[in-house]
C-alpha cells in the first residue's frame, strides 16, 4: 500500500510538472492508475522521466551554481532575499538548518533515487521488448548512481537506499561502500546504454554521459589512472567536440551541440526556466557592448539579489584575447541610457553566460551544463599530470581548450613541474567553467578549498567545512543517519 501511495504522488506530480523537454513529456492521465504504472511501457517511462526530473529540474540550478561558487574564490552575492542564504555560504556560517541543502540538493536527488529504484524493481513486469527493458534499466541505474555521486560530493557518504521499500531509519554507508556502489552501478549501466547521439532524445543518458560521470567521480576521488582511462573512453567515441565559439556555446539556438555531454535542460516556462541570468543582471541593465545582441525588455525579470564575481578572479583574465571573458560583463548601459562601470565597485563583474532574448520573467531557456567535453579534456590532462608530471600529451589536451579561447598554448617551460602544471590546470578550469558550479569540487580535490577561504579572511574549520551538514529534516526523520562531524 505504501508503494501505491508513493506512486500516486509521482503520478500527480508528473501530470502537474512534466519533464524539461518536450521529448520527456508524459502521456495522458488515463494511463496512470497505480496498477498500470508498473506494468505498461508508458507507465514505467513516466516513472523513469520522474527520476530524470529529480536531477534535471532547472529551477534550483542557480542554487547548485551559487552554493558551489560563493564558497570559493570565484562567486559573491549581495542583496535580496537570496542573500540571507548565500551570505551564510560566503562566510562559512552554514548549519544543518540551511534550507537550500534540503530543498535544492537532498530532496530532489533522493526523489530521483526513489523513482529509479521503482523502475528497477518493476522493469521485468513491463509489457515491452527486452531491448527496451535493458535500456530503461540502464538509464535508471545511471540516474541512481549519478544521484549518489552528487550527494557524496556535497555530504560525504549517505544512506544507500536501493529499494523503494527500504526502512525509513537507515544508517549512512561507509566511505568504501559509497564509492564502490557508485563505481559498480555506473560501470554496469554503460553496457546497455546507447552510444552518444543514439539516445531517444537529447538529455537522455548514453554511454558517453555514463563514462563522463565515472571519469569525474574517479577524478574527485583521486583515482588518477582510472580517471585518465575513463576520459579516454569518452574521447574514443569520436563523437564529442569543442564548440567553435565559446561565447555562443551557451545560446539557446545552439542547444544539443556536441560539447554538451550532460545538461540541465531548460525552457522559457514556469518550472523549467534557467533563473541564473535574472540574478546576475546588474541594476537597471539594458544592454552591454560586450554582448550587444542581448537587450533586456520589460518582459524579463531583474532580481534584487545580485550574483556577482570576485575581482580577484575576474582580474586574472586576459580581457584582450581570452574570448571567455566576453561573457563577464564589466560595463553596461542602463535603462536611462547611462553607461555604468561595474569595475568601480569590488567583486561586481557579472556573468551573463546564459543570456536569452526570449526570457519570460525569470525563465531563460539556456540549458545549464553538467559535464562538457572541455571538462573531459582538462580532467584527463589533470589525471595524467598527477600520474606522470608534465607531458606533452597533457599540454596538448589543455591547449585544445586554450586555442578555442584564443590564448597562447602552454609550453613545457610554463609547466616546469607537476605542482606548476597542477596550478595552471586549476586556473584554466576557473576560466573555463565559471557559473557552472564546479569550483568547489575543483578546490577540494586540489586541497585549496580551506586555504583559499582562510586567505579571504573566513573563519574555517579545516575538516568540518569540507562537507556540508546532512539537512536537519533528514536527521529528524532518520535517527540512524548520523550528522557530519562538527555540526
Amino acid at each position: 500500500m505504501q508503494k501505491f501511495i508513493i506512486l500516486s504522488f509521482i503520478i500527480a506530480s508528473l501530470l502537474a510538472h512534466t519533464g524539461c523537454e518536450k521529448a520527456l513529456d508524459v502521456t495522458p492521465a488515463g494511463e496512470f492508475a497505480p496498477g498500470n504504472v508498473l506494468a505498461t511501457e508508458k507507465g514505467i517511462r513516466s516513472v523513469l522521466f520522474s527520476s530524470y526530473a529529480g536531477i534535471q529540474n532547472p529551477t534550483p540550478t542557480r542554487w547548485l551554481i551559487n552554493n558551489a561558487e560563493v564558497t570559493t574564490d570565484i562567486g559573491f552575492n549581495t542583496g535580496g532575499a537570496e542573500n540571507l542564504t548565500l551570505v551564510q555560504l560566503i562566510n562559512f556560517t552554514w548549519d544543518a538548518s540551511l534550507g537550500t541543502l534540503q530543498a535544492d540538493i537532498w530532496a530532489p536527488t533522493y526523489r530521483a533515487i526513489r523513482d529509479a529504484n521503482i523502475v528497477l524493481e518493476n522493469i521485468n513486469n513491463v509489457n515491452t521488448s527486452d531491448a527496451n527493458k535493458k535500456t530503461y534499466a540502464a538509464e535508471a541505474r545511471f540516474l541512481r548512481a549519478y544521484s549518489y555521486d552528487m550527494l557524496y560530493k556535497w555530504f560525504g557518504p549517505v544512506p544507500l537506499r536501493t529499494s523503494s521499500t527500504s526502512e525509513a531509519s537507515l544508517a549512512r554507508a561507509t566511505d568504501d561502500e559509497m564509492k564502490t556502489f557508485i563505481e559498480t552501478e555506473l560501470t554496469a549501466a554503460i553496457a546497455d546504454l546507447p552510444d552518444p547521439g543514439k539516445e531517444e532524445a537529447f538529455a537522455r543518458a548514453n554511454k558517453g554521459a555514463a563514462w563522463s560521470v565515472l571519469a569525474k567521480f574517479y577524478l574527485n576521488t583521486k583515482q588518477w589512472q582510472k580517471a585518465a582511462d575513463a576520459c579516454q573512453q569518452v574521447m574514443s567515441f569520436n563523437y564529442y567536440q569543442l564548440f567553435p565559439t565559446y561565447q555562443d556555446l551557451f545560446k539557446v539556438e545552439n542547444e544539443g551541440n556536441k560539447e554538451m555531454i550532460m545538461v540541465h535542460p531548460c525552457r522559457n516556462q514556469e518550472g523549467f526556466g534557467n533563473w541564473y541570468t535574472a540574478g546576475s543582471l546588474p541594476p537597471g541593465f539594458k544592454t552591454s557592448a560586450q554582448i550587444p545582441d542581448f537587450v533586456w525588455t520589460t518582459a524579463m525579470a531583474n532580481f534584487a539579489t545580485q550574483y556577482r564575481m570576485r575581482s580577484a578572479f575576474t582580474n586574472t583574465f586576459d580581457t584582450i584575447n581570452d574570448t571567455r571573458s566576453i561573457l563577464l560583463v564589466r560595463h553596461y548601459v542602463n535603462t536611462a541610457n547611462a553607461v555604468v562601470n561595474l569595475l568601480s565597485t569590488p567583486d561586481n563583474v557579472r556573468s551573463l553566460k546564459y543570456w536569452d532574448n526570449n526570457t519570460v520573467g525569470n525563465h531563460s531557456g539556456n540549458d545549464v551544463p553538467i559535464i562538457r567535453y572541455a571538462d573531459i579534456l582538462l580532467s584527463r590532462a589533470e589525471a595524467l599530470n598527477e600520474l606522470n608530471g608534465p607531458t606533452q600529451d597533457a599540454l596538448n589536451l589543455i591547449n585544445q581548450v586554450r586555442e578555442r579561447a584564443g590564448i597562447a598554448d602552454l609550453t613545457t617551460a610554463d609547466a616546469s613541474s607537476k605542482e606548476a602544471l597542477r596550478d595552471l590546470i586549476l586556473r584554466e578550469r576557473g576560466w573555463e567553467f565559471y557559473s557552472e558550479g564546479l569550483r568547489r569540487e575543483d578546490l577540494l580535490r586540489q586541497d585549496k578549498f580551506i586555504t583559499l577561504a582562510k586567505a579571504r579572511g573566513v573563519t574555517v574549520a579545516a575538516d568540518k567545512h569540507k562537507l556540508f551538514p546532512i539537512p536537519q529534516a533528514e536527521i529528524d526523520a532518520n535517527p540512524a543517519c548520523k550528522q557530519n562531524t562538527g555540526y
